[in-house]
Formats: C-alpha cells, sequence, structure tokens
C-alpha cells in the first residue's frame, strides 16, 4: 500500500479512532457526566451490598464509586485496527491525557508511532485536543490541521459526552438499562462465561478468546441483543478492568463488519496533576487548516 493510500485509509478511520478512544474515555470516568456520588448511598447501593460479590452488578457498581473521584488521568495508549476478512492491521501507539476541573474536561491524544501490518513500526505524529467546544486533528504527515465544532462556546461538552449516544456508556448506564441491549457476562480466566443466578444473563463467549486470560483484571463480554440500538453497529464488546486501580485497561469491539477495535491503556497515572500547557492547541508553520462549524441542526 502506497503513501496515497495509506493517508486514504486514515482519513477514512479518523472519525471512529477518534469515537473509540472518547469511548474508552467514558467508560474510565463517565460518572461526572451523569453526577454519581463519590460514594453508594441509597437504594442503588443497598441492593449491591445484597448482590453476590461477583455478580455483573456489583462490577459496575464498585467501578462508578472508582470513577467518581478521578479528577485527571494520562497513560501510554495503544490504538489497534483489524480487518480480519482483508488481513490488515494498524496498530498506533501514543500518549493519552484528561483532565477535569471546574466543571470543564479537556482531552488530549498524541499519538506517535504507527505499524501497518507486518511492516517495521515509523514516526508517525497525530495529535486529537478536544477542549468542550473544538475537536482540533493535527496530521503531521500531510501538515493539515481539520477542527469541528461540538458545541456552543457557551455550552460546552465534557469529553464523555462527545461518544455517549454511538457507544454503550459502562460505569453511567445503568444495568437495568445496558441488560435491554446486551446479554451481559463475567468472563473467567479460562474465557469461559461466568453464570449468575440473579437476575439471568444469556451466556455469551468472548470476542477475543486469546485475550481472556489478561492478568489481574476482570472482564466483562457484552453481546449486542438483536433488537439492541447497537445492532447495526457492533456484535460484542469487551472491557477488562484493572483489579488495583479497578479502572478500565482494555477495550475490544466487533463490529458488524467483523472489523475490531482494540485500545489498551498502559502504565496508568490517576489524580496526579497535568500542567495546563498539555492541552494548548498548537497549529504548526506551514500547516493547512480545514474548520467545520456546528449544523445548523445541531444549534437548535
Amino acid at each position: 500500500m502506497d503513501k496515497i493510500e495509506n493517508h486514504k485509509l486514515k482519513f477514512k478511520n479518523n472519525v471512529v479512532v477518534m469515537k473509540a478512544l472518547v469511548v474508552l474515555l467514558i467508560v474510565v470516568g463517565t460518572c461526572w457526566v451523569g453526577g454519581c456520588a463519590g460514594n453508594l448511598v441509597g437504594c442503588e447501593a443497598k441492593q449491591t451490598q445484597k448482590a453476590d460479590a461477583n455478580s455483573v452488578e456489583v462490577v459496575l457498581e464498585k467501578l462508578k464509586k472508582q470513577t467518581g473521584e478521578l479528577k485527571s488521568y494520562q497513560s501510554r495508549i495503544e490504538y489497534k485496527f483489524s480487518q480480519p476478512l482483508l488481513e490488515s492491521e494498524t496498530l498506533r501507539k501514543g500518549i493519552l491525557y484528561y483532565q477535569r476541573a471546574g466543571g470543564k474536561s479537556a482531552l488530549r491524544i498524541n499519538f506517535q508511532t504507527l505499524r501497518q501490518d507486518d511492516e517495521e513500526e515509523q514516526k508517525y505524529i497525530e495529535q486529537y485536543i478536544f477542549d468542550g467546544v473544538w475537536l482540533t486533528h493535527i496530521d503531521y504527515q500531510i501538515k493539515e490541521v481539520r477542527r469541528y465544532q461540538q458545541a456552543e462556546p457557551n455550552q460546552p461538552v465534557d469529553a464523555f459526552e462527545l461518544a455517549r449516544e454511538n457507544f454503550p456508556i459502562i460505569g453511567f448506564s445503568k444495568t437495568e438499562d445496558l441488560r435491554k441491549e446486551f446479554e451481559i457476562s463475567l468472563v473467567d480466566s479460562t474465557g469461559s462465561p461466568q453464570v449468575e443466578q440473579k437476575p439471568p444473563v444469556v451466556p455469551a463467549q468472548p470476542v477475543i478468546p486469546a485475550q481472556a486470560g489478561i492478568q489481574n483484571s476482570i472482564h466483562l463480554h457484552l453481546k449486542v441483543k438483536e433488537d439492541s440500538i447497537y445492532k447495526d453497529d457492533y456484535t460484542s464488546i469487551d472491557f477488562w478492568i484493572d483489579r488495583r486501580l479497578y479502572l478500565p485497561a482494555q477495550i475490544a469491539a466487533v463490529t458488524t463488519e467483523e472489523d475490531i477495535y482494540e485500545i489498551k491503556l498502559l502504565d496508568a497515572k490517576v489524580n496526579e496533576k497535568i500542567a495546563k500547557k498539555v492541552f494548548e492547541v498548537k497549529i504548526p508553520e506551514g500547516f493547512g487548516m480545514e474548520i467545520t462549524p456546528l449544523k445548523e441542526k445541531e444549534r437548535n
């Protein structure tokens, strides 16, 4: 594949890449969006205490509790896009930053390298910055900047809201709502679903059995139901939650076209100070710019 074809493929997948990354952040901290408290109080907490210690409900509620105290997040990120039918695979590596303070949030992903199929890993700089209003994509390969307005300046949205309508929000969505769309199961270290007694869950095989043995993690498998609102986009989604941090460490989603999106968060730093300049948008000299304002129908 020559450079022009590479760029076409990359451009086609840019929106999907960003959605996947923001979705992962949603998994990490959506309690802010839902107004979750830092601790569990009320009916849900009481119900959780009565549930089995290994139930899906307990895992999701504990995740909500942990994310409720999250103020910043930084980690290495690996994003892999696979097309098994075409025997194609692209791996991007970089650094992810997220911070929330004063009711505002900021997100930045700096991709630094790219490996296509069996080729050697190469330097490949791409940057994504979201400030609540503008999503900025800086591509150093073609020296171009694209800016997409996501909200009115006086009505900024959280980074998590950016993908909320396009993807299930683990840690924010009510368990009963998730069960309407998915058959949910916990997967043990052998890759086999654990059967829950209450409420019933239809057993589902993990989408990537080879990944099921990830150490020191809790594995949740979500199989899309036939009448789900996600049925046209995904067939299944898997989440691995780090047992020590009790935050998501990996996500894998299989599309209806049998493509696979995998994201890993490595060496996470939680609630450590991140300098403001990290989130500044700096346009390199000589780069072209394309601006897409908020669509009129989205303003109303």
